[in-house]
């Protein structure tokens, strides 16, 4: 019986008629994680970098996304092979993989997340939920097509490299994220300043003309159109932490502006 598995996002984007929309999953809930699944949105990044995720988190966040149509992108906290081993095996499809700033990192990278002769990923499929458990014929002689890998620049020496860093063979798209890039540039949390996002449309433009797309970290609105407009094939516009801490913080507010009790007894 035909095991259905989602797409990599490598793959949906060859497919894409307009750009993606995505929102980082931060919690670590696998509740979390499958109430955004449900929502609309065309991915989800399970982030283990900056969020309290290990793999065990993973795994149940992929099992709660996995039957609805949205794809999955985990980040793996670095380029540590035995991290990026252990994570495609629990059947995360799509990596990103964070802070490359060389081509030279980039294909370490793919070598990591790719079988020999190509790479050196351990073989383990028939312990691991990747091949379903060798359930899924010919994943090891088929095993590229299985893995899209995306790596991310976020410093001032990787947007000089990003050309070289786009044209690696195996690495199916750039992320650009803001925040770190701005901070190289001695702008911490100024991620709207001119010379950053100059930088990520210098960014875009390298990465587009090496044939590969290009995403974005913009949870404000008008930035993520302007990077749209720009030729970023795939955002990220929110947070699931981000989104409960803003609602929250307006509930707060609204219910806040009510008049104190009259604790005076009636007569």
């Amino acid at each position: 019986m035909p095991i259905p598995i989602t797409p990599t996002l490598r793959d949906v984007l060859a497919s894409r008629t307009r750009p993606l929309a995505g929102m980082w999953v931060c919690s670590g809930s696998p509740v979390v994680a499958e109430i955004c699944a449900g929502g609309g949105l065309d991915w989800l990044l399970i982030d283990m970098e900056h969020a309290p995720n290990g793999l065990e988190s993973v795994l149940s966040q992929l099992q709660a996304v996995a039957a609805y149509p949205v794809s999955p992108v985990v980040r793996v906290p670095s380029a540590d092979p035995v991290v990026i081993k252990q994570v495609l095996d629990l059947g995360a499809r799509t990596i990103l993989v964070p802070m490359i700033s060389s081509a030279a990192e980039a294909e370490h990278v793919v070598a990591a997340a790719h079988y020999p002769p190509r790479g050196r990923r351990g073989v383990g499929s028939a312990l691991a939920r990747s091949a379903r458990w060798n359930r899924i014929e010919g994943y090891l002689t088929d095993g590229a097509s299985h893995v899209s890998v995306l790596v991310q620049i976020e410093s001032a020496d990787a947007v000089a490299a990003a050309a070289e860093i786009a044209a690696v063979e195996g690495i199916d798209g750039v992320f650009v994220g803001p925040s770190d890039l701005a901070a190289s540039m001695g702008l911490i949390g100024q991620q709207t300043h001119p010379e950053v996002t100059a930088a990520v449309r210098s960014t875009f433009a390298k990465v587009i003309a090496a044939g590969k797309p290009v995403g974005v970290n913009a949870f404000d609105p008008v930035v993520a159109e302007e990077y749209l407009t720009a030729g970023a094939s795939f955002v990220l516009v929110g947070a699931d932490v981000a989104v409960l801490a803003r609602a929250s913080e307006s509930l707060a507010v609204q219910f806040s502006a009510f008049p104190p009790i009259n604790s005076t007894s009636p007569n």
